[in-house]
């Protein structure tokens, strides 16, 4: 046997069912050893304002005017959050953080079923061996690892949003198609970009379901509360002081970018608005070309970016929404045929979730100036702006639809 073929035996992946299971825990274990013990745990931050919050409220004070005890931080999204997170009043704190987790374990199955699962069936890979296998990858990313520790609800709006490109898959029409959209919109104003990408789409229908019951959920939290949806609405919303610094480094948008540029200033608000228009021509003209490639997924991909980018608040937990975009890169990487752009588009396909997996921008958060801290702290950024003018578009005849097919 020559060098070549015993370094071949020696990387083998595993054939057996026995050696698979082995190998996924083993893997599994690594990865729940890493996470316990080397990245930064944000100690269920977001959670405990949630949680703070509803037995604020619940006792009889206003929304809005919870601030966590030693910070200036309170509830930022609009009442018909608070009013989903109400039954947290019913538990204690130990049972709230293990019901974050498990929603968020759960959420994060459904994603990785509905984006990863057919492109798994479609290359003739084990299920549930090549899922376990990216499931521990996904839980190594930043955006996935904050969004849990966090105790953040990213995972549970993308889970809703991707149910309703689900129910649209192939163009196909559906009665509940928007409930999803609708739903996420109300709990978080940010996916309500999707209903411009259900109008761009030519799906009306759709839309003004996601629009009635976006309107008809801001509706009932008003009816409940309105005290707290009028202080939302004319007060909280449009103070930028409750969600923290524009120019921290973990807002990775287009508006964190400028901040950082400008600091200690203002950035311009100009400037960001033509960034903004710039990028939603661009996104326009990216989903049509993929919706008349039949490319279905990457059209809800490129719309997931685009409110990474355009939202002027960007955490990295906030960054989830790149996910279906890295799984429509990784299929277009498999599907291509071998040559130098197939070994390319693996390259960036392998690249960026590992970049993503860095915290790399975190080097940068004590000074970001210079050009190291442009280019640096704002990787996630160009990590977006990469994807959102690059992503692959797959023709219909060659393509399975990654996010919506169904089992």
């Amino acid at each position: 046997m020559t060098q070549l073929d015993t370094t071949e035996a020696t990387w083998r992946w595993p054939t057996t069912t026995r050696g698979r299971l082995l190998l996924v825990v083993a893997l599994a274990a690594a990865v729940v050893l890493f996470l316990a013990t080397v990245p930064l745990h944000r100690g269920w931050f977001d959670l405990g304002v949630y949680y703070g919050t509803v037995h604020h409220w619940a006792s009889g004070g206003a929304i809005y005017d919870y601030v966590v005890p030693g910070s200036r931080y309170g509830f930022t999204y609009p009442p018909f959050a608070a009013l989903c997170m109400l039954p947290m009043r019913l538990i204690d704190w130990q049972s709230a953080v293990a019901f974050s987790v498990l929603f968020n374990a759960a959420a994060a199955a459904v994603i990785l079923r509905w984006t990863a699962g057919p492109v798994v069936r479609r290359q003739g890979w084990t299920p549930w061996y090549a899922l376990a296998l990216t499931g521990c990858a996904f839980a190594l990313l930043e955006p996935v690892r904050d969004t849990v520790s966090f105790g953040q609800v990213n995972l549970l709006l993308l889970a809703l949003v991707l149910a309703d490109a689900r129910l649209l898959a192939g163009g196909r029409a559906s009665r509940y198609a928007g409930i999803g959209i609708g739903l996420a919109a109300a709990i978080k104003l940010t996916p309500a970009v999707f209903i411009g990408h259900l109008l761009l789409t030519g799906r009306p229908r759709a839309a003004a379901t996601a629009t009635a019951v976006a309107l008809g959920a801001t509706g009932l939290a008003a009816w409940i509360a309105p005290d707290a949806s009028r202080a939302y609405w004319t007060e909280a919303l449009w103070d930028t002081d409750r969600v923290g610094s524009l120019a921290y480094v973990s807002n990775q948008s287009w508006q964190g970018l400028l901040a950082r540029l400008s600091e200690p200033y203002e950035p311009s608000r100009g400037i960001w608005a033509a960034g903004v228009i710039v990028l939603l021509a661009v996104w326009a003209a990216r989903v049509r070309r993929a919706t008349a490639a039949g490319d279905h997924a990457a059209g809800f991909a490129l719309t997931g970016i685009l409110a990474c980018l355009i939202s002027p608040v960007t955490w990295v937990h906030h960054l989830v929404w790149l996910v279906p975009a890295l799984v429509v890169l990784a299929d277009a990487a498999l599907r291509a045929p071998e040559g130098p752009d197939r070994r390319r588009q693996l390259t960036w396909a392998v690249a960026l979730p590992v970049v993503l997996c860095s915290s790399v921008v975190w080097l940068w958060s004590k000074d970001s100036s210079g050009i190291d801290g442009f280019l640096g702290g704002n990787t996630y950024v160009w990590i977006a702006l990469g994807l959102f003018l690059a992503l692959p578009l797959r023709g219909a005849r060659t393509q399975a639809l990654p996010l919506p097919s169904r089992p």
